[in-house]
């Protein structure tokens, strides 16, 4: 069932995108920092990557949400 959008969900959604975008350059850095360091913790490593790859699909999804769909 769709649901109507009302004043109120694009501008929340506007804000968690920019949240979640945020925590995914975040990431990036946390990730950089931890395979530069000597004793590189690989499984810390690649929880993060997972994590980083779990924001990239939440951040697509609310992307297509926010846009419309174009019938050409």
């Amino acid at each position: 069932m769709a649901s109507e959008w009302n004043d109120d969900e694009p501008a929340a959604s506007a804000e968690e995108l920019e949240r979640l975008r945020q925590e995914h350059r975040d990431l990036d850095g946390a990730i950089d920092a931890l395979e530069l360091s000597v004793a590189g913790d690989q499984l810390q490593i690649q929880r993060l990557k997972r994590r980083k790859l779990a924001l990239r699909d939440r951040i697509s999804y609310i992307e297509d949400q926010i846009t419309p769909d174009i019938i050409a």
